[in-house]
């Protein structure tokens, strides 16, 4: 482990330093001055730092002041104890401390013939505005989401929990960035153990760089592979909180607008802040509803393939009809044509999501329109085919959440279905169902609370129960059957 290296009395020895560690970088300020008949060195970067705030705040008073120092270990008694200057408790008594302030936006005054320095709170960091989030679309609620920068985030799920029980872990992980990462939980609802627990794998975690929060999903989750993930996201304070005061960790990275939130189950995925904010019976029927979206994204595409490949008989009369009248006017097999309509249909989503916004909606509308209805009139693509293509895709932003699983899970069950008919559905069906039961979200079922089956699953599972039962038991997830302490990731460096 590499020692800190403390802070030399000599003032030129440190400025020395300092620029030898930034290799002369032009946004690095420093400025000697002399303050109360004591050389000193103001540092800070520029852009995270404002100069004006600086010499207004600080200057002015100091050069106010009659106090003649002795030295300069009296100069920062003295700034540090005496003075009413913004300035952090904590001094910076070695050049890895120096670091981290600097790059936080403070600013750093380096004092002749004293071993510490003191840190002004000039901070003056650009940031994106607190905007809707554009990935989570609610029609009632908050209308905040994440920023990039962590202290702003860090406000903001503050602003919503005020309650002494919140606590706030702050984190250093990315080698060659040193990002922080903060964990924010309920220390009267999360169980230490498993605080602990997940506090270590970040603590163990070696990545050159970190500069969103799905960078660390791969050292928190089971080192098996699985289509589906172990922890959830969100751009949504107002979400983070509520995950907050079900006992669950909320893990913020500086730079990122995304707060993992674990551990994450299954059916999270088809529940939106909507649901609490509307009737109960009608955020049942949503909910109902998306569990159908999800499984008609994934299997509707194979199911179809088999049954027009293999059994054609369940097909009505009428519709079998029309569905071997287009087959016989295309040249591809139907498997190989709906795999490529599929594939198209990414293409397209792909190129309208990296264009500009202004022309990336457009882009995608009319590919869309184009490419589907000259390729129908050509004979190259069956129209059944890409009415079953579109409906699928359609269904998949029911449920953003798992669009990542279900698109490539879609084109496996055409695959299974073109090739091995209802024998292939079944059991990719059934490998599918296998791997979702066979998860662990740190050491919990991740299909709970439907699997094992408890109160939950109807409370506030497939169905929503109205506030006041839901208010009589809130969900906590040490009421799940399992425990953190089962919890130890595989690593697969």
């Amino acid at each position: 482990m590499q020692t800190k290296r403390p802070l030399s009395p000599d003032l030129r020895a440190n400025i020395t330093r300092l620029k030898q560690m930034f290799g002369s970088s032009t946004d690095l300020y420093t400025k000697p001055v002399r303050v109360l008949g004591v050389d000193c060195c103001l540092c800070m970067f520029e852009g995270l730092s404002t100069l004006e705030r600086l010499w207004v705040v600080m200057l002015a008073m100091l050069t106010e002041s009659n106090y003649r120092p002795k030295s300069g270990d009296d100069l920062f008694q003295y700034i540090q104890h005496k003075t009413d200057l913004p300035l952090e408790n904590t001094p910076v008594e070695d050049f890895d401390a120096l670091r981290v302030q600097l790059t936080a936006g403070t600013t750093v005054i380096l004092i002749d013939g004293c071993c510490k320095a003191a840190v002004l709170s000039t901070q003056n960091m650009q940031f994106r505005s607190v905007q809707e989030p554009s990935g989570e679309g609610n029609i009632r609620g908050s209308r905040e989401g994440f920023t990039d920068l962590l202290r702003i985030n860090l406000s903001l799920v503050r602003r919503l929990v005020r309650t002494t029980d919140l606590t706030v872990q702050i984190l250093t992980a990315g080698e060659r960035t040193k990002t922080e990462v903060a964990m924010l939980y309920d220390r009267t609802l999360a169980k230490p153990e498993f605080v602990a627990a997940v506090k270590k794998q970040l603590e163990k975690v070696r990545i050159p760089v970190l500069f969103d929060t799905g960078y660390l999903a791969p050292f928190l989750q089971r080192g098996s592979f699985s289509f589906f993930q172990e922890v959830g996201y969100t751009e949504r304070p107002v979400t983070a909180c509520a995950k907050i005061c079900e006992g669950k960790i909320v893990v913020l990275v500086n730079g990122s607008p995304f707060a993992m939130v674990l551990p994450y189950f299954f059916n999270e995925n088809f529940q939106s802040l909507d649901d609490y904010a509307t009737k109960a019976y009608f955020a049942s029927f949503v909910r109902v509803l998306k569990y159908g979206a999800f499984f008609m994204a994934v299997m509707l595409p194979g199911l179809f393939v088999s049954i027009a490949e293999y059994t054609p008989e369940l097909f009505p009369p009428q519709l079998l009809y029309k569905v071997a009248a287009a087959e016989t006017a295309t040249p591809l097999p139907l498997f190989l044509e709906m795999v490529f309509v599929i594939v198209l249909l990414e293409i397209i989503r792909e190129a309208g999501l990296r264009l500009p916004k202004p022309i990336g909606h457009s882009v995608s509308l009319v590919a869309a329109l184009i490419v589907g209805d000259a390729a129908t009139k050509a004979g190259i693509l069956s129209t059944p085919v890409l009415i079953v293509a579109a409906l699928t895709t359609i269904s998949m932003f029911v449920i953003p959440s798992l669009y990542e699983p279900a698109t490539v899970l879609r084109i496996l069950f055409v695959l299974a279905g073109g090739l091995f008919g209802p024998f292939g559905i079944l059991t990719l069906t059934f490998l599918m169902v296998l791997s979702i039961c066979g998860m662990n979200s740190f050491g919990l079922p991740y299909t709970a609370p439907i699997v094992p089956f408890g109160k939950g699953a109807l409370r506030d599972g497939i169905l929503r129960f109205p506030w006041q039962k839901l208010a009589q038991k809130p969900f906590n997830v040490n009421d799940l059957p399992g425990g953190e302490e089962k919890y130890e990731p595989e690593r697969t460096d």
